[in-house]
C-alpha cells in the first residue's frame, strides 16, 4: 500500500509544479510581458494603409469625357459573420448576377468566399452595409473617346499611377488628389478587411480638368489630315485649329510614318520644330510695312523666276529660284501672292538683320508658347550677328529658323487679332469635385506683334 501512495503523491507534486509553472508562465506573459506581446498582436492584426484618391476627369470644351476614373470592387464575404446566410446568399447572387445555389454552396463549406469580379460601384450598391461583406476597391483608368486626341490627353504610368505623358503629366498636381489612409484589420492568412470605423482620413478626389478642344472638331481635324497624307503619299502633317480671339485650341492633330506604319500618338505640333517655308513670307513682310521700308506701289524685278545671289564680294553666288515664274516687276502685295521667293529675297535687303530677327521674336519664334504641355519646343532662331550674308534672305524666304505648327498658328492669329499675340492654351477651365470653377481661361496677351494698320495690310495680303 506504501508504494502506490508514493506513487501517487509523488504525480500531485509533478502536477503541482507544471501548474505552478503554467502559473508563472501565464503570470510572466500577462504581466511582465503583456504589453510587448500585446503590441505584437496589434501589429499582426492590423495594418495602415493609403487610401487612392480618384483621379480628377479630362473633358472637352463640351464637357465630352476623354478621360476619367472609376472604381472597381473585388467582393470577399466571411461566411461566419453573416447575419442570415440564406437571406444574405440571395442578395449577394442578385447583385452579382451569380447563381444563387452557387452562393449558397460557398457560403456552406468555404470560411473565406472571394469573388474578384471586378464589379462596378453600381454592381456592388446594395452590399454596401452588409455585415459580413467587404469590398475592396481600385481605380482604375479609361479613355471613352478611345485614340482621339491621345496625343493631348496623354497617359499615366504603370506603376504609380501618376501622370507620363499629356495633360495627364502636366496637370497630374491637380489630377492626382489626395490620398487618405485607414486602418485594416487581417486574419491569420494575411487577408486583409477594411473596417468603416476604421478610417482615419478620407482621401479626397482629383479635379475635373475641362479643355479647350472641341472633341467633334478634333475627329475631323484627325481624318482630314489621314485622308491628305494617304492622298499625297505625305511622310506627315500637323493640324492645328485655333481660335484667335481666345488663344484657346480648339484641335490638334498629328500624323508621322514610319516605313509603312503610320503613327498618330506624337504631339510633333508642340514638340517637332520645322522650316517653315513660305508660311513665314508674312511675317518679313509685317516688319518691312512696320518700318515703313516700301509701300503699296513699291516694286522689285521677278528675274524670270532664277536669281543669282552674290553671297560675297569674291564672286561667289547662290540661285534662288521661284516655282511660280513672275514676268516683270512685283509688289510686296504680289510677293505673297505668289509666294515669290525672289522678290522677298530683294525686299528683305531693305531690312537689317536686328529688324528681321525682331519682327519674329514678336510674333513669338525662338521661345515656347506657353501651351500647358510638357516637353513643348521654343524652336530655333539665330542671334542675328550670327547670320551670314545669305541669311536675311533665307529668313525672308522661310529658312534658316525653325517653328512648331502651335507656334506658327499663334503667330498667324496674331494678325487675325489685330496684331495682338495671345498665349496658346488647352485649359478652358478646371474645377472641384462638386463642380464648382477654380480656374477659367482668360485671353492671356503677350505683346503686340505688329499694328493694327499692318495687322490689316497683312490680312488683305492674304486675301
Amino acid at each position: 500500500m506504501a508504494k502506490p501512495a508514493a506513487r501517487i503523491g509523488l504525480l500531485q507534486v509533478v502536477l503541482l509544479l507544471g501548474a505552478l509553472a503554467v502559473a508563472g508562465r501565464a503570470g510572466q506573459l500577462q504581466l511582465v510581458q503583456g504589453a510587448k506581446w500585446r503590441a505584437e498582436a496589434e501589429r499582426t492584426r492590423k495594418e495602415r494603409v493609403v487610401l487612392p484618391a480618384r483621379r480628377g476627369g479630362i473633358y472637352d470644351r463640351n464637357g465630352d469625357a476623354l478621360a476619367v476614373t472609376q472604381e472597381y470592387f473585388e467582393v470577399g464575404i466571411a461566411p461566419n459573420e453573416l447575419r442570415s446566410p440564406v437571406r444574405d446568399a440571395r442578395t449577394i447572387a442578385r447583385a452579382l448576377k451569380l447563381p444563387v445555389a452557387w452562393v449558397q454552396r460557398d457560403i456552406a463549406t468555404k470560411k473565406w468566399v472571394a469573388y474578384p469580379g471586378p464589379y462596378n460601384g453600381l454592381e456592388v450598391q446594395g452590399l454596401r452595409g452588409l455585415r459580413g461583406v467587404y469590398l475592396d476597391g481600385e481605380y482604375q483608368r479609361h479613355y471613352p473617346a478611345g485614340p482621339l486626341a491621345r496625343a493631348v490627353i496623354g497617359g499615366l504610368t504603370a506603376d504609380s499611377g501618376r501622370g507620363a505623358s499629356g495633360i495627364e503629366m502636366a496637370l497630374d498636381a491637380e489630377l492626382h488628389g489626395a490620398p487618405g489612409e485607414a486602418v485594416v484589420l487581417k486574419d491569420t492568412r494575411g487577408r486583409r478587411y477594411v473596417s468603416p470605423s476604421r478610417l482615419e482620413r478620407e482621401p479626397v478626389p482629383g479635379r475635373d480638368v475641362h479643355l479647350t478642344i472641341d472633341a467633334e472638331l478634333q475627329e475631323i481635324a484627325e481624318r482630314a489630315l489621314e485622308d491628305a497624307t494617304r492622298e499625297f503619299e505625305a511622310r506627315g502633317g500637323d493640324i492645328v485649329i485655333l481660335d484667335v480671339h481666345t488663344g484657346e485650341l480648339l484641335a490638334l492633330a498629328s500624323r508621322t510614318r514610319d516605313g509603312e506604319r503610320s503613327v498618330t500618338n506624337r504631339a510633333t505640333f508642340f514638340t517637332d520644330p520645322f522650316e517653315p517655308g513660305s508660311t513665314a513670307k508674312l511675317f518679313t513682310a509685317g516688319a518691312l510695312l512696320t518700318h515703313a521700308r516700301v509701300d503699296s506701289t513699291d516694286e522689285v524685278f521677278a528675274e524670270h523666276g532664277a536669281w543669282r545671289f552674290p553671297t560675297n564680294s569674291r564672286g561667289a553666288f547662290r540661285t534662288i529660284n521661284d516655282v511660280h515664274k513672275i514676268q516683270g516687276n512685283v509688289t510686296l502685295a504680289g510677293a505673297i501672292k505668289y509666294s515669290s521667293n525672289i522678290a522677298m529675297a530683294k525686299f528683305s535687303e531693305r531690312l537689317t538683320p536686328a529688324e528681321q530677327f525682331e519682327a519674329l521674336r514678336a510674333f513669338g519664334f525662338g521661345s515656347p508658347a506657353g501651351v500647358e504641355f510638357p516637353s513643348e519646343a521654343r524652336g530655333e532662331l539665330r542671334m542675328p550677328h550670327l547670320w551670314d550674308s545669305y541669311a536675311k534672305a533665307s529668313v525672308a524666304m522661310g529658312y534658316a529658323f525653325a517653328v512648331t505648327p502651335v507656334q506658327l498658328a499663334a503667330a498667324y492669329g496674331a494678325i487675325a487679332n489685330d496684331g495682338v499675340l495671345l498665349t496658346p492654351t488647352l485649359v478652358r477651365e478646371i474645377r472641384d469635385p462638386g463642380g464648382k470653377v477654380l480656374y477659367q481661361h482668360r485671353p492671356e496677351p503677350v505683346r503686340r506683334a505688329v499694328s493694327p494698320e499692318v495687322a490689316a495690310r497683312l490680312r488683305a495680303y492674304l486675301q
